[in-house]
């Protein structure tokens, strides 16, 4: 039987732990190790309408990719919305392992969803951080290539409907989608090397009002598609990794946990 142990090492093996980035608190979050499972929830974010939904499917184990716990506690009570989740997911017994910038690096992570999922080609890293053990490159970012795409409005459009967006912001820099460049969750502050490597659109999210006005004077169409949306697409890549390392349990993709806004 798999123990929450086990998966916490079969994800390490996939998106090792120790590539988080220094501000980061990825990795075995709530529980205990030897706690056996044999259902598991997998989501973005750990809420407490995640919490129920797992307690719901009598599930041992949740995985996300943001940390239930970032910034140090000083308190856990019911006072809080991360106390409450925290007491929630110990009462219920289920424990939490949480990868974030790990898997924003590695092969196959988030990044790499979110270039597929758009349809990129000979895709590659924005730029090479490292070799992790499994003499894998990682890195924040990907770019690739694309084809059918007359200008950055009808991009946009299939990004929206693909990423199931309620809404996106766009700066068209009136050029053609031939290059582009990809990057799940806040990454603006790429922009700069995005243009260096000549991409001619950007898709991220976060992106703040001056972003928007670099990006036209450097001539990238920039789509901010969420944060949600960008990264979402990473968690049926957690689910298949821990149907193909443990067959035997049942894993679950979160129907609670969805975008928290609507576009109007």
């Amino acid at each position: 039987m798999a123990r929450v142990i086990d998966i916490y090492r079969c994800l390490d093996g996939k998106a090792p732990f120790e590539l988080q980035m220094s501000f980061d608190n990825s990795g075995f979050l709530v529980g205990r190790g030897d706690r056996e499972v044999q259902r598991v929830m997998v989501a973005l974010d750990i809420t407490e309408a995640v919490v129920e939904e797992a307690a719901e499917k009598d599930c041992q184990l949740i995985v996300s990719h943001h940390p239930i716990i970032f910034h140090p506690a000083k308190s856990i009570t019911d006072k809080e919305p991360v106390g409450r989740c925290l007491l929630s997911l110990v009462e219920h017994g289920i424990a939490a392992i949480c990868a974030h910038t790990n898997l924003d690096a590695v092969a196959g992570g988030v990044n790499d969803a979110l270039a597929r999922v758009l349809g990129l080609e000979k895709v590659k890293l924005l730029r090479e951080e490292g070799v992790d053990a499994n003499e894998q490159a990682y890195g924040i970012g990907r770019m690739g290539e694309v084809s059918g795409f007359s200008d950055a409005a009808s991009f946009a459009q299939f990004v929206k409907q693909t990423l199931k967006v309620s809404g996106l912001r766009l700066e068209d820099a009136g050029r053609p989608v031939r290059q582009v460049a990809v990057g799940g969750g806040a990454c603006g502050d790429l922009l700069e090397m995005v243009a260096a490597l000549g991409c001619d659109t950007f898709v991220t999210s976060d992106v703040k009002y001056n972003v928007f006005l670099d990006a036209r004077a450097m001539g990238v169409n920039l789509i901010d598609a969420g944060h949600f949306s960008t990264e979402n697409v990473v968690c049926p890549v957690l689910a298949q990794w821990i149907t193909e390392g443990f067959p035997e349990l049942k894993v679950f993709l979160s129907t609670e946990h969805r975008e928290i806004f609507t576009g109007i």
